[in-house]
């Protein structure tokens, strides 16, 4: 079943991420050392087949062998899960869908996202991957989690986009009035969502810090 068949009427999505191709390797770290385990047992196991020692040899075998297939079947487990997630924003939700055979899914409504934290490791500025912490107005309790997806800062900016986008108030445009001499030019008006956008980044460069940016973002969402 694709992401298409999941989308309510006159949903289409917006923005689509997939988790990256170094997510297997970073869940995988139990059974990498597993496979290790597996070759320490089979270098103690003795080479003789009979007596005490054969028995503990034959032990030892089937320690190996189990160890060796629990770390198989975890390693294709985790390749599964990052061949068939998916991370998508539509034009009504945030949407996840991974797992296998424990699905893990969740949409929520961009109605109510309230913030989007980004988090990018040493490795995924030059790969491109990172995690994301979707919270709601539920706060911590219901946060969604996105780990090691592709393009991440993107993803999150355009959650924060459409959002505002979909916030910004409707207005109808007023009757035109009587010309007035020497009227004084209007002021420019900065968009809340690019505002927020440039806050998050500042926050996330570090030029600003993260009670600075969470002050601003108070402000800016009273105006709305």
């Amino acid at each position: 079943m694709s992401l298409t068949d999941n989308l309510i009427a006159n949903e289409s999505v917006v923005f689509e991420s997939k988790k990256h191709w170094f997510a297997p390797l970073r869940d995988s770290l139990i059974p990498i050392l597993l496979l290790l385990g597996a070759y320490f047992v089979g270098w103690l196991s003795p080479d003789s087949t009979s007596g005490i020692a054969g028995a503990f040899g034959n032990l030892l075998d089937l320690i190996r062998n189990g160890l060796l297939i629990v770390a198989v079947v975890w390693i294709g487990y985790n390749i599964i899960v990052w061949r068939t997630a998916v991370f998508a924003i539509t034009n009504f939700r945030v949407i996840r869908e991974e797992g296998f055979i424990s699905k893990r899914q969740s949409a929520t409504l961009l109605s109510t996202v309230t913030d989007v934290k980004s988090r990018v490791p040493f490795l995924g500025g030059p790969l491109d991957f990172g995690d994301l912490v979707v919270f709601t107005q539920s706060g911590e309790a219901g946060a969604d989690r996105f780990k090691t997806i592709t393009h991440p800062i993107a993803f999150r900016d355009k959650i924060m986009d459409k959002k505002m986008s979909d916030a910004a108030p409707v207005t109808t445009p007023a009757p035109a009035a009587a010309p007035v001499a020497a009227t004084a030019p209007p002021a420019p008006v900065i968009d809340d969502a690019a505002r927020l956008t440039q806050l998050a980044a500042l926050r996330d460069s570090g030029a600003i810090t993260p009670e600075d940016y969470e002050a601003k973002k108070a402000e800016i969402l009273a105006r709305m």
